[in-house]
């Protein structure tokens, strides 16, 4: 289909002078992306799972070196900055989803081998995620110094009344919230498409960032209501000691893929071989 064909069916795509162009879909289009995820989980359950598995253990492993040093009560802060690192982590997953969509064989080997060159690219655009993960952190220490003063981090069992019930505790807790907040939209903006984006296709990071914010700006209602699904997902999956984590995250993973397939118009001489995917306003 040409571009001109797109934009008659009414995809909205628009030319950009960095990256791919974009296109609008509708309001309720995460939804679909979730059950096109859920679908590739249940094709291949074994990969999915195990993925969502090894990072739960993750998860496990970082909780238990800071129960051994006697820091547990900042595994929240560091959770939610772990978060921001899942769509680095993903990359499995949408290698999964890429290949089911073109028909391929799938197996555990090979959506890890993603060659030097996807790597690469992926490299330099984890290390804007990990600064982002860095800043969060210092941050959160910040806030705590600055309301709890030299009291530190509450123990476990202090934790919740210091946050609910002092006045300190309510300042912390509404300036963390606004500042995560802040963080972790920025991060969405530049990592929603990029991170799927720089696995299938030759492209420069700051390239794929200038894509992944254009399609968010582009679709603000929708792209609203795909964050709220991802931070209730990840939510569930952390109030559930991480064991929620073995399923949402690889559905989150392959929903991500589809997410990209719906909002980038790719070029038709690099598209893959699978089904084209034309959403209409």
């Amino acid at each position: 289909m040409s571009r001109p064909d797109i934009e008659a069916a009414g995809t909205g795509a628009t030319a950009a002078p960095l990256g791919f162009p974009v296109r609008r879909v509708p309001l309720d289009a995460p939804w679909e992306w979730l059950a096109r995820g859920w679908r590739d989980l249940c094709k291949v359950p074994l990969i999915s799972l195990s993925y969502g598995a090894i990072f739960t253990l993750a998860a496990w492993i970082l909780t238990f070196g800071l129960y051994l040093i006697g820091a547990e009560s900042v595994v929240p802060v560091l959770a939610a900055g772990f978060i921001l690192l899942g769509p680095l982590a993903a990359a499995g997953l949408y290698e999964t989803s890429r290949r089911l969509e073109e028909g391929k064989e799938v197996t555990l080997v090979q959506i890890l081998n993603l060659g030097p060159t996807a790597y690469l690219r992926l490299a330099f655009f984890g290390v804007v995620l990990f600064l982002a993960f860095f800043l969060w952190v210092l941050l959160a220490f910040f806030l705590l110094t600055v309301f709890l003063g030299g009291a530190g981090v509450p123990p476990p069992s202090e934790l919740v009344h210091t946050l609910l019930f002092t006045n300190a505790g309510l300042g912390l807790l509404i300036s963390g919230t606004i500042v995560g907040a802040v963080l972790a939209t920025v991060v969405f903006s530049i990592s929603t498409v990029a991170a799927p984006l720089l696995l299938a296709r030759d492209i420069d990071a700051v390239s794929a960032v200038a894509t992944s914010v254009r399609a968010v700006s582009l679709n603000v209602g929708p792209m609203l209501l795909w964050a709220v699904l991802i931070a209730g997902f990840m939510a569930q999956g952390l109030v559930t000691l991480f064991l929620g984590l073995v399923v949402a995250f690889p559905l989150l993973g392959h929903a991500t893929w589809h997410a990209f397939r719906a909002l980038v118009d790719l070029p038709e001489e690099e598209k893959t071989s699978g089904p084209r995917l034309v959403v209409q306003n």
